[in-house]
């Protein structure tokens, strides 16, 4: 069950014997693709952050999380973290659909939570100027980078989009495809971490 506002989130568990640690959003997505894995550990990634980045210990917690199902032109990924679709960083428009709050060191969907049951849509319109660009950049950081006008800020469950041209779609931060058709479905409950 998603996370609700004012419960509790997952449920003690002692540290499972055999766990797998992922050091990366991406591989975090891999140790379930094709496997019967009951839940990852974290070690490093995006997720790992939105989780509060625990050390290792022996009494952990069990967390479901939410998880991303994309197609890019009729090519399938899953996501743990975020996908970014871009032609650059300076020109053209840039859309992050995002399941945690950062994606490096920027805060880029401050509300965003990896187990809400939705994802966090942020959408730069292409008319917006390099300068705007550079000043919103320096506020990522801190996620004061919005509400900005020329930067949409939007929730959903399902959504899609066509661009003119072929965008570079990133997963978890690795480049995998190049499309100009990106379909986007959340899983709500789909995995568990422990961390």
């Amino acid at each position: 069950m998603t996370i609700r506002k004012g419960e509790p989130w997952g449920e003690a568990v002692d540290r499972p014997i055999g766990l797998r640690v992922a050091g990366c959003d991406a591989d975090v997505a891999e140790a379930f693709r094709g496997e019967a894995v009951d839940a990852v550990g974290l070690s490093g990634g995006d997720l790992y952050r939105a989780v509060g980045s625990p050390p290792t210990r022996t009494a952990m917690q069990r967390l479901p999380i939410d998880v991303l199902d994309v197609t890019a032109d009729g090519h399938e990924f899953v996501a743990v973290a975020h996908v970014v679709a871009r032609r650059g960083w300076w020109r053209g428009r840039i859309l992050a659909v995002m399941n945690v709050d950062h994606l490096g060191d920027w805060n880029v969907a401050p509300r965003a939570h990896p187990n809400d049951g939705r994802f966090d849509v942020i959408d730069v319109d292409p008319a917006m100027t390099v300068r705007e660009r550079w000043q919103a950049r320096g506020r990522l950081a801190a996620g004061t980078h919005v509400p900005h006008p020329r930067i949409s800020v939007r929730t959903g469950t399902e959504m899609a989009w066509s661009f003119d041209r072929p965008y570079r779609i990133r997963v978890d931060g690795a480049d995998v495809t190049e499309a100009r058709e990106l379909a986007i479905t959340v899983r709500p409950d789909a995995f568990a971490v422990v961390v």
